[in-house]
């Protein structure tokens, strides 16, 4: 037998045990992850817009598929590519990919969700009164939840800067969801801080923050801002006095930290609660306040990104009923503003 023929012989056997591989992985991890008969209900969301490799990452983050790379390859094969409905979904671990798939192009439940909204600048206190006003959680059961930061921390990274004892303020992000009448309270938690992740990976991952500021300080800057600005056209001029007062280190003095102080809101605050014991008090201790103050949106988290670049060091709402400050440098024309001179 010559060589190359011996070449042959090995590259063919060698291409055998390779194809028997593929074969083995393929069939391997087109069975059901509960092969033990075990079966677990999950309920997802596929949102509009997403792809079979975001599908496949959904289903995969649930444990409802071994291989993401096999569940769009199944995809491929069965024809189903740009095929597969956005929708509500409840998928139990005993499915194959096939089986799935075969979900996904008939579409979603129809009839089994309900809509609710949490508006910008909502405490966590504020979204769950909120919620149980409208009987879709329990108020103490959701609140308790939101400081089991372990809980939640493994999948959602962001999650580990917040101090001990501190809840998720701040990260519960403000928006319009849908979900299934029955959700727990824990999948609704869940749902908007998906939302959130959306916003950072979108928006704040890999972004240079101002100061070296970690993810949960930019977020406790934010919520300030969104608290603060009545007006989209004010969010990165006071994004730029906190910044500017931060470095200068002059005390924020930032009235909206002495709301969340007290035990209720004030239409007007007295001198007497800029004097609250309170380790959100602005007017006492420098820096930042300890944590978020309330769940900043969109605007107010790329205005706390993207500072104006300015001078001014104080503003003051305007008199005019337009809802605009007015931003200055200069301490008495700060006063002269104030006082409606």
């Amino acid at each position: 037998m010559n060589k190359m023929v011996k070449v042959l012989i090995i590259s063919v056997v060698l291409l055998i045990i390779v194809l028997g591989g593929l074969k083995y992985y393929y069939e391997l991890n087109t069975r059901p992850v509960s092969s033990d008969g075990e079966q677990k209900s999950v309920k997802v969301e596929i949102q509009s817009g997403s792809t079979t490799s975001d599908i496949a990452k959904i289903l995969k983050e649930n444990n409802l598929i071994r291989d993401k790379n096999v569940f769009r390859i199944v995809s491929r094969i069965k024809g189903t590519e740009g095929k597969l409905k956005a929708g509500f979904y409840e998928f139990d671990s005993s499915m194959t990919p096939e089986e799935i798939l075969n979900k996904l192009v008939v579409g979603g439940k129809d009839g089994e969700t309900i809509k609710f909204t949490i508006p910008e600048g909502f405490t966590i206190e504020e979204i769950a009164e909120k919620l149980a006003n409208e009987n879709i959680i329990n108020k103490d059961k959701f609140i308790d939840l939101t400081y089991d930061i372990e809980k939640f921390s493994k999948e959602y990274k962001f999650l580990n800067d917040i101090p001990e004892k501190m809840n998720m303020e701040g990260y519960l992000y403000p928006n319009t969801y849908q979900i299934y009448k029955d959700s727990t309270e824990y999948e609704i938690i869940k749902r908007m801080l998906d939302e959130f992740n959306n916003k950072y990976n979108e928006i704040i991952k890999n972004k240079e923050i101002p100061l070296d500021l970690s993810v949960y300080e930019l977020i406790t800057l934010a919520s300030l801002v969104e608290r603060e600005a009545k007006v989209d056209k004010d969010r990165n001029l006071v994004s730029s006095v906190i910044y500017n007062r931060l470095k200068i280190d002059m005390p924020l003095q930032i009235d909206a930290t002495i709301q969340y102080a007290l035990e209720n809101r004030k239409e007007k605050l007295t001198y007497d609660d800029l004097e609250v014991d309170s380790i959100y008090n602005t007017y006492k201790n420098k820096g930042l306040p300890v944590g978020p103050i309330c769940s900043p949106g969109i605007e107010s988290i790329n205005a706390s990104l993207n500072p104006e670049n300015t001078d001014y060091i104080f503003y003051v709402l305007k008199k005019d009923g337009s809802g605009e400050h007015f931003f200055t440098d200069d301490y008495n024309e700060f006063l002269k503003v104030k006082n409606g001179k």
